[in-house]
């Protein structure tokens, strides 16, 4: 007999609908959905495969998640698992959860996963290195930090996610500015971290009942921050097929460490971090949910699996059959250069002559449709190779060959 498992997704965005789709695939368990939006917005073949469905009005309210699930478990029998992908619904939902008796993520762990300041002050307190931080609410502490640790600082807000809010300050007078027209307040907290000077990395893994079973190692080109601060700039993101070597052994070391300590039992997490200058490493933060920009459709694509359908069998079912790395795999995400709507698309010919052979998928910017606002770009292509250094050599090449001109 399946099991009933609860997938909130506030709205129907198309990364969260790929994990709705993958959680119908799983053997054993029958899917319902809460959502704001209602259920005529998902697709049809989808909405076919959904045992039921509970519209609300606030999807991060917990109160109103509880309401939700004690509606479908009238129809549909008392749910197993309550789960959702975002990174801003995983404290309502283990509230929800608590409330309802429904294991998963504690309300504990959850708050050390969102809450930045408290997610360093855990790793540091369990000797996992990462960098100096402050929560600052007045302008005196914010100069006393930058005092202490030199500049550039960045600043960002201590519950964000994907990079929003994030700034780097490079100069005392560019935080006098930045405090003119941020003023932090109690009710404004903002997160001070000291900037740290390396190669950007992300490493994600899955833990079962505590323990390590896999993890995957992915470098960024550049860094995310530095892609934040200059529009124009075209970035990727490389999945190297070894990531057996003695260089990867400290933060592997680090990662399950901090992610004990952070409480995290069972599950799927996304980590940032850095190599330093000086071979040493750093923890930035992690998130105990799937990662964004296209990083689930990469680890599917270097590891021959469907980790959209993976992460719900992993939180539904508490069943992961680590994959082998068999590609290596990249994306390059293009963003338009200069202001308005996206007028045209340069390179697109050159890029499929010479690299088309090697793309597994590409989304690109449609003539007409405005920026996006996100640090992901207006489109992205991911290539996947047996040869690390094919991969790197196509993203390299890709960012560079292809253009989109912005007009107003």
């Amino acid at each position: 007999m399946s099991q009933h498992v609860i997938f909130a997704a506030p709205f129907f965005m198309d990364a969260t609908l790929r994990f709705v789709r993958g959680a119908t695939r799983v053997d054993g368990i029958h899917v319902s959905v809460i959502s704001q939006d209602p259920a005529e917005r998902l697709p049809a073949d989808l909405r076919a495969r959904l045992a039921g469905h509970w519209r609300i009005e606030d999807g991060l309210d917990p109160d109103q998640l509880v309401t939700a699930v004690r509606q479908l478990e009238k129809r549909l029998g008392k749910a197993v698992r309550l789960m959702g992908a975002l990174e801003q619904l995983q404290v309502p939902l283990a509230r929800a959860r608590e409330a309802l008796g429904i294991p998963g993520v504690s309300v504990e762990a959850a708050r050390n996963f969102r809450d930045k300041s408290r997610m360093k002050d855990v790793l540091r307190g369990a000797g996992v290195p990462c960098a100096r931080h402050a929560l600052v609410t007045e302008r005196q502490q914010a100069e006393a930090f930058a005092a202490k640790v030199g500049f550039p600082i960045v600043v960002k807000p201590p519950d964000g996610a994907g990079g929003k809010g994030t700034f780097r300050l490079d100069r005392a007078s560019d935080l006098a500015t930045f405090l003119d027209r941020y003023p932090p307040t109690a009710s404004q907290v903002t997160l001070y971290e000291e900037f740290v000077r390396g190669t950007e990395y992300s490493f994600d893994s899955v833990v079962i009942d505590g323990r390590p079973v896999w993890h995957s190692i992915s470098r960024y080109m550049p860094s995310p921050l530095e892609v934040l601060e200059n529009d124009w700039i075209q970035w990727c993101v490389m999945l190297p097929r070894d990531i057996s070597g003695p260089e990867f052994d400290p933060i592997r070391e680090a990662a399950f460490k901090g992610l004990d300590a952070l409480g995290l039992k069972t599950g799927l997490s996304h980590m940032e971090w850095f190599k330093l200058l000086d071979e040493r490493i750093a923890i930035s933060e992690v998130g105990a949910r799937p990662p964004g920009a296209q990083f689930t459709s990469l680890l599917s694509y270097a590891h021959n699996i469907d980790f959209y359908r993976a992460w719900p069998q992993l939180m539904a079912l508490d069943e992961f059959n680590p994959p082998p790395r068999r590609f290596a795999a990249g994306a390059a995400y293009v963003r338009g250069q200069g202001r308005g709507r996206v007028r045209r698309i340069y390179g697109l010919d050159e890029a499929q002559q010479r690299f088309g052979d090697i793309v597994v998928e590409a989304k690109l910017p449609r003539e007409g449709q405005p920026p996006s606002d996100s640090y992901e770009g207006d489109g992205y292509i991911i290539v996947r190779h047996a040869e690390t250094e094919v991969v790197e050599h196509a993203l390299q090449q890709i960012v560079k060959i292809i253009r989109v001109e912005l007009a107003e």
